[in-house]
């Protein structure tokens, strides 16, 4: 995927956390990690999102894999420290297609 296409996927799952009452506390957070997307705050839980587009949900969200997932966890734990954070949290997806978007909470693997 393009930065460009990337940076669209991104705006659009900004406005869509924004409409659904999400207040928006850092974008692109990069740590020697890797990178967070969106961390964002809804009823005092932190929420980090990875951002993800196609032209469908599967080949959008098939593209988090282990080895991400496992880069935000330690990019997200060095900005709860960074931040000194003691909250609660959840790993989100938001997944970005030409249709629809949609928002998976507490993603694992």
């Amino acid at each position: 995927m393009s930065r460009a296409k990337g940076n669209l996927a991104e705006e659009s799952a900004y406005g869509f956390l924004y409409e659904k009452g999400f207040a928006v506390v850092e974008r692109n957070f990069y740590s020697r990690f890797g990178e967070i997307d969106i961390i964002a705050v809804k009823d005092k839980v932190l929420h980090f999102v990875e951002v993800k587009s196609g032209k469908d949900y599967e080949s959008a969200i098939y593209n988090i894999t282990r080895s991400k997932l496992s880069k935000v966890v330690k990019t997200a734990q060095i900005y709860m420290s960074k931040n000194s954070l003691d909250c609660d949290f959840t790993f989100d997806a938001i997944v970005v297609t030409p249709y629809k978007i949609w928002h998976v909470e507490n993603i694992t693997l």
